[in-house]
């Protein structure tokens, strides 16, 4: 009986809300892909942050997702994903048999990840609880970016790093994806990420010098919003929308309710990735393996560090202290 407990206590503290597992015993962490070198690192936040906390090594880690409290799902192209147990980084499962994988995306509440696999053109549904397969649906080849809506009921993906279709899903039962629409944008599309309120979804396309606002409900354009270089990842932190543009060495903001421009911030060449949680926000570079930290309200730079020669994706975790 008490091991029963004890497993009943370990399963609900992976998977506590985000609101508890913000609290003040929290401290947030980076976990930062090097993909050149096989490593996942977890990375200190904050302004004295910038310090290595944990590293494991992997065959050949390309992207990480996670929830705030719970395992990171890390994706290797070759054919696997992986789960690392929440702030030990330790492997508790690794599912094979992937054509193609790329990205993955946890679902809001932090029990399911998605995970695109654009060699079968299948998203591939993993209970993060139960540590199994649970479902999948063909959505189209080169399955690539994808978010969820903020409650979780949709979800938006692009067939390609440089998609000429964008696939809609109802996720109202997570278990069970099913596709409604699908989108042909006037320019190739990159990015994707639903603003906080879910009204809008924000894609961005390295054709072109801004980032496009679709209708979440119709899929239709709705405004275009000036950015850097090739805009590359999107993310939101409070009142705005931060664009990197990893090619013209800036991150862009702009306020997501009114597109007013906030202004920019000179950044480490290749920071393309980026990932954000209340007032911080982090970013790697692709191509000389700085990540940077920086407060979003100001775009004031906390920490540059170099990690590794290439950094790829970059996740924020809530660690105890």
């Amino acid at each position: 009986m008490r091991r029963i407990v004890a497993l009943a206590l370990v399963a609900a503290a992976l998977f506590v809300p985000s609101r508890v597992a913000a609290g003040p015993n929290g401290r947030p962490v980076a976990l930062v892909v090097a993909e050149l070198s096989n490593e996942v690192f977890a990375v200190s936040l904050g302004p004295h942050g910038g310090h290595v906390l944990k590293t494991v090594h992997l065959d050949d880690p390309l992207m990480v997702a996670t929830a705030l409290v719970g395992p990171a799902v890390v994706v290797d192209p070759h054919g696997t994903v992986t789960l690392l147990a929440w702030h030990s980084l330790r492997r508790l499962k690794v599912f094979r048999g992937f054509r193609v994988p790329e990205v993955a995306a946890i679902s809001p509440r932090g029990r399911y990840a998605y995970v695109a696999d654009g060699g079968s053109g299948l998203l591939v549904v993993i209970d993060l609880q139960q540590r199994r397969i649970v479902g999948h649906v063909f959505v189209g080849l080169q399955a690539h970016h994808l978010d969820f809506s903020p409650d979780g009921r949709r979800l938006w993906v692009s067939l390609g790093e440089t998609a000429t279709t964008i696939v809609r899903l109802d996720t109202s039962s997570l278990r069970h994806p099913r596709v409604v629409g699908r989108i042909h944008p006037r320019l190739t599309a990159h990015g994707i990420e639903f603003a906080p309120d879910g009204r809008t979804v924000w894609v961005s396309s390295s054709a072109a010098h801004f980032v496009t606002v679709f209708s979440a409900a119709t899929g239709k354009p709705l405004r275009e919003i000036a950015a850097g270089k090739g805009p590359q990842e999107i993310a939101f932190s409070g009142p705005r929308a931060l664009v990197t543009s990893g090619y013209g060495s800036s991150l862009e903001t702009v306020s997501w309710r009114t597109y007013g421009r906030h202004g920019s911030v000179a950044m480490p060449y290749g920071s393309f990735n980026l990932a954000t949680l209340g007032g911080k926000v982090v970013t790697s570079s692709v191509l000389n393996g700085y990540v940077t930290e920086l407060r979003a309200g100001t775009l004031e730079r906390m920490w540059t560090t170099k990690l590794a020669p290439s950094t790829r994706y970059v996740a924020i975790s809530i660690w105890p202290r």
